[in-house]
């Protein structure tokens, strides 16, 4: 007699008997009943056979790379990785306002008029609402064809019959599967859409692009695994009350992870920025104490933006540490590493750290930047406008080497700035007309701005 065996939604564990929690990750009332798999006598599987396997020498001879469809926003074909790969499934994610279905719906309208054929499936507007948009984005085209369905099984069929190149599904949590006994939106369904729709992309060289709901901590809603089955993850950050959006790749099987694309919003939708740096560091006037330029990498492009530091006597027991845009274990750790190494207290002082433009900076060579802002605020010393300042401090107040430092002086040099700090450690290549100053530690670097105050 077969056993029936349970999974768990969340994390694919399995299990011979139900229960309300799953043991492995935790979490409740995520165990199904797993139809696709059944245990015969003695744990003899049924219903399983022999994969088929290749030499790996055979693929590069006989299969093509993937090809690409450009949109002709250039921002949007550079976080793809360069255009949309024919067969690829797209997982967008942001917070609710931000700008998903506007994008979109520019995007959508693009590559219908470059002659894809172009499907927009929207579960949370009606074809008068989307159409709205459309007039209000300015957007005559005739070719793009709009839907409004949450049956899975009706979007599985039209999809079937109109043979798109692109489908793109506005949103994922608003589907739902007849043959599965659960709410729109839970993990179940989620879970269910997502793998049907990727299915049915990879099986008719369909591109299909989803939009994901987030959660309060800015995680796409559902289950993890969403984000596994699909071949890109975007997410589109930005501040509502900021004019800027950025689209960011968390994960990319055609291209590079952590690229980034700079918008616009404007009254007639999103236009794209093409030269970022010069975007953030536009409202930046004269120098100021507590303000330093970075020279990041993002992806692969060079971005310059603005760190602000403001550092002030503190009336509470335990001083205020506030961080925008950055980690705030890394204030910690800089701040204890001027307490240890350059003998410089921060203690009795509320500090407050903020990327100017809301843009949000993971990249360790930011450390230099936020100890320079930090050090100019207490100081109250400005430092030059035309100096850009990239490298990563260790425990020990060493500057590590950062890569691509030859990319962040061209693009600091085409931007005019004159001066350059970083470690001793990096490489250059002569012809930069940048002055490079360089130090060993932090130690160093301090007892220099130190020095030039005093003169």
């Amino acid at each position: 007699m077969n056993k029936i065996i349970y999974k768990c939604n969340s994390c694919n564990a399995t299990t011979k008997k139900w229960s309300g929690k799953c043991d492995a990750c935790g979490s409740w009332n995520t165990l199904a009943e797993d139809t696709g798999l059944s245990i015969g006598p003695k744990g003899k599987t049924l219903g399983i056979q022999r994969g088929r396997l290749i030499p790996l020498n055979t693929i590069n001879s006989s299969e093509t790379p993937p090809k690409r469809i450009l949109s002709t926003i250039s921002e949007l074909d550079r976080v793809l990785g360069g255009g949309l790969v024919q067969a690829s499934a797209i997982l967008v994610g942001g917070d609710p306002g931000i700008g998903k279905s506007t994008l979109l719906l520019q995007a959508a309208a693009q590559f219908s008029q470059n002659g894809l054929k172009t499907i927009y499936i929207s579960g949370e507007e009606a074809e008068s609402q989307i159409r709205m948009r459309a007039q209000r984005l300015q957007l005559d085209n005739k070719t793009l064809k709009l839907g409004t369905e949450t049956n899975l099984r009706d979007i599985l069929t039209t999809l079937e019959n109109e043979k798109p190149g692109l489908a793109i599904i506005d949103s994922i949590q608003t589907l739902w599967a007849d043959n599965i006994d659960s709410a729109p939106g839970s993990v179940s369904q989620v879970r269910a859409a997502c793998h049907e729709l990727v299915l049915f992309a990879k099986k008719n060289n369909v591109a299909i692009i989803l939009v994901g709901h987030v959660t309060k901590d800015g995680q796409i809603a559902g289950p993890r695994v969403v984000e596994h089955m699909v071949d890109t993850v975007l997410y589109f950050e930005g501040d509502r009350e900021h004019q800027f959006r950025i689209i960011r790749s968390v994960k990319n099987r055609y291209g590079a992870a952590g690229e980034i694309g700079v918008f616009e919003m404007t009254g007639s939708g999103l236009s794209e920025v093409l030269n970022p740096s010069a975007f953030f560091l536009s409202e930046r006037e004269n120098p100021v104490p507590g303000s330093a330029v970075f020279a990041g990498i993002e992806g692969t492009r060079p971005v310059l933006v603005e760190i602000q530091a403001l550092v002030a006597p503190s009336t509470l027991v335990s001083p205020r540490r506030a961080v925008v845009g950055l980690d705030s274990n890394r204030l910690s750790m800089i701040l204890a590493v001027f307490e240890a190494r350059c003998n410089i207290s921060f203690s009795g002082m509320d500090v407050y750290l903020n990327v100017a433009g809301g843009i949000k900076i993971k990249e360790p060579a930011a450390d230099l930047a936020i100890a320079a802002a930090l050090l100019s605020a207490i100081n109250d010393t400005p430092i030059k406008k035309e100096t850009v300042i990239f490298g990563e401090i260790s425990l020990s107040g060493a500057l590590r080497a950062t890569s691509q430092a030859e990319n962040r002086l061209k693009e600091a040099q085409k931007l005019g700035f004159n001066y350059a700090i970083a470690s001793s450690l990096i490489k250059t290549k002569q012809g930069s007309t940048i002055k490079l100053l360089k130090y060993s530690d932090l130690n160093e670097f301090v007892s220099e701005q130190i020095r030039l105050k005093e003169l």
